[in-house]
């Protein structure tokens, strides 16, 4: 079916018609949430403190510029995303978390992440009084009573409560999924200011025509490698044992089971991008502290201002977060004993524990691939800074944008060609 079909069938479809619209409703509420500011800013303080603050910068991005209007959503889907991290990583220590998330089907992960919203509402309130402090500190906003801070801090954490609340219904009555839709709806409404801001740039001559001319390649050569690597799979064959029932013989079939090469889409570098902002602005507060906790947090918040550790943090991290949430997301166990329970097998490979160590073996290595290509992504940023000697903000998270936009994209054009199947065999 040809593109210009699909969009004509997009809109003849009265139930997918609706979820798009419902989409696109909430965007609009997002963006209207994004520009009530909560205090007056000083720009130009707050472009400074973005250009020393690298993962203030990229986190602003993630939340379509409400961070630069100081907006009572200004915090975004972060402390959701630092929640749901936190509880994952603890699925590692308590067995009955584990089992609640990876065994306890649909009802099991709904529970996992309603604890997700409960643990983000003090993280909010945390990062919230942080990011306050902060730009009291830096000058950014006008100094705050006790009182109004405390009002200021539950207004905030309550527009990221808001914002949680908006991904669920997306999720539920519109298409995709709503915490990741919100973080591309953020990154595209930018676009905007992003191409003003380049244009100014180049005649007023503060950045070569040329570097810009690099970037759209380099931002296209990224487009070509993300949509490779998220469309690449590695086939592994299956085959279904021959079955005789009465006088018919069941089975005998092959097929094959699929294994992308980067499973865990966009969320390693969301992940990463949670830690990096929220321990360096808590260290950035405890710097200004005496004795030995200030100068502890003033060693890490100046090891993150030097852009080669921050790069090698920030790669390290998203490739840990690739292995780890592939762990969580994809279980070679259960594959293994689903496969054996409906009569298949792997070709050379004994059932049972034979094939999913063999489903680990295969993991592991094509997982290599995607987890390095992603810690490049999140980094090319910081390499085109050095290559083309280009600071400004907005062209700066040019590589992690790209690789949200495409998967987010393409994850939507699946959605999509699902629900037209689907109808397609309702029809039949």
């Amino acid at each position: 079916m040809k593109w210009q079909e699909k969009l004509v069938l997009i809109f003849k479809i009265k139930e997918l018609r609706r979820k798009i619209l419902f989409v696109v409703l909430i965007f609009f509420i997002f963006r209207l949430l994004s520009n009530i500011p909560v205090f007056s800013v000083n720009v130009e303080k707050l472009k400074e403190t973005f250009e020393r603050f690298r993962a203030l910068g990229l986190y602003s991005i993630f939340t379509g510029g409400s961070l630069d209007h100081i907006s009572i959503v200004m915090l975004g889907l972060g402390p959701y995303i630092t929640a749901i991290i936190i509880l994952q990583l603890l699925t590692m220590l308590i067995p009955s978390l584990e089992e609640m998330y990876k065994e306890g089907g649909e009802e099991g992960r709904q529970k996992f992440n309603q604890y997700g919203r409960i643990l983000s509402i003090p993280l909010a309130m945390l990062q919230a009084f942080g990011m306050l402090r902060l730009f009291q500190r830096e000058g950014i906003i006008s100094s705050l009573s006790p009182l109004t801070l405390f009002s200021s801090v539950l207004t905030i954490a309550a527009g990221s409560c808001l914002l949680m609340w908006l991904g669920e219904l997306i999720t539920e009555y519109g298409i995709g999924d709503g915490i990741s839709i919100l973080i591309f709806a953020g990154i595209v409404s930018r676009t905007p200011i992003n191409a003003l801001e380049a244009i100014k740039n180049i005649s007023l001559g503060k950045v070569n025509f040329y570097s810009y001319l690099f970037f759209l390649f380099f931002s296209l050569l990224i487009i070509a490698g993300v949509v490779s690597i998220t469309e690449a799979k590695r086939e592994i064959p299956i085959s279904y044992t021959k079955r005789v029932r009465g006088f018919k013989i069941y089975g005998g079939s092959s097929t094959y089971l699929p294994m992308s090469i980067n499973p865990a889409g966009v969320m390693p570098i969301i992940f990463a991008l949670s830690i990096l902002t929220f321990p360096s602005m808590i260290f950035n507060l405890l710097g200004t502290k005496a004795g030995i906790l200030g100068f502890f947090a003033k060693s890490i918040e100046d090891f993150f201002k030097n852009p080669w550790a921050y790069g090698t943090s920030y790669f390290l991290l998203v490739c840990i977060f690739t292995y780890f949430y592939t762990a969580i997301t994809f279980d070679p166990k259960t594959i293994a004993e689903n496969l054996q329970k409906m009569g298949a097998f792997v070709p050379g490979i004994r059932p049972g524990d034979s094939t999913s160590g063999y489903l680990k073996f295969v993991l592991n290595r094509i997982l290599l691939i995607g987890a390095i290509f992603l810690g490049l992504i999140a980094i090319s940023p910081e390499i085109i800074t050095i290559l083309t000697k280009i600071t400004q903000f907005s062209f700066l998270i040019g590589g992690t944008s790209l690789l949200i936009i495409v998967g987010v994209i393409l994850d939507l054009i699946k959605n999509i060609d699902a629900e037209l199947e689907m109808r397609e065999y309702e029809k039949i």
